[in-house]
């Protein structure tokens, strides 16, 4: 048996309670760290607090489905995903795996292949990582899959919010988004206001000159858009 800190953490997030409990109990008994959630929200409250190195998630849910759910996290995150589905119809695989998860199992499945299925997605997660660029902000950097900003191996503290604004801009390097958009994508409360503000304390870490932003642009009314190195 690893330690903790070389055990990989799955997020199981399926609102079939028996099938959830399995899934919990077997994958523990596998040398996985795991965490459960019964739909999309408490999902997204786990990765809010915890860092996951893969989730499982069931398509089909009450309310968000997995598929919206996969699409959203995959704008602001690259962890992998690993879909559970009844439905085996190709089309049914395509449309998952177009929607964001990294493997595909359809239900009944043998635990012995999830498990297996599991190692492969973290094999290529880490090969991944391993490649992976940084963003590059003058004499910062900022790694995306770490979420940390740092300068000349100084790691600058952030916020959750924080993280999540760096990584959705990252993600789409140039793009313009709305205030509605990095709302949504990033859990900020309070309107657009509350996003405006959350820039603001932003810059004054990654910018020269918070008060003529070269990095982390705003776009009159259309959004923000960050120009990274």
């Amino acid at each position: 048996m690893s330690n903790n800190a070389q055990q990989s953490h799955v997020l199981v997030v399926d609102d079939d309670v028996r099938l959830r409990s399995l899934l919990v109990k077997y994958l523990s008994e596998n040398d996985f760290l795991v965490s459960a959630a019964a739909d999309a929200a408490s999902a997204r409250v786990c990765l809010q607090s915890i860092h996951f190195d893969v989730i499982i998630l069931d398509l089909m849910m009450p309310g968000e489905s997995g598929l919206d759910f996969a699409k959203k996290i995959k704008r602001i995150n690259n962890i992998p995903i690993l879909m559970l589905t009844a439905m085996s119809a190709p089309e049914d695989r395509i449309c998952g795996l177009e929607g964001g998860a990294d493997d595909y199992l359809v239900k009944p499945f043998e635990p012995r292949e999830l498990v297996l299925r599991l190692n492969n997605i973290l094999k290529h997660s880490m090969e991944k990582v391993m490649t992976d660029k940084d963003i590059k902000l003058g004499d910062l950097v900022f790694n995306l899959y770490r979420g940390e900003l740092k300068k000349n191996d100084y790691l600058i503290k952030l916020t959750e919010i924080e993280i999540s604004l760096l990584k959705v801009l990252s993600n789409r390097g140039g793009q313009i988004i709305s205030r509605d958009d990095l709302i949504e994508l990033t859990g900020a409360n309070g309107g657009g206001r509350a996003v405006d503000v959350q820039v603001t304390r932003l810059r004054r870490k990654i910018e020269p000159n918070p008060k003529m932003p070269r990095y982390l642009q705003t776009v009159r009314g259309h959004g923000y858009v960050l120009k990274p190195d």
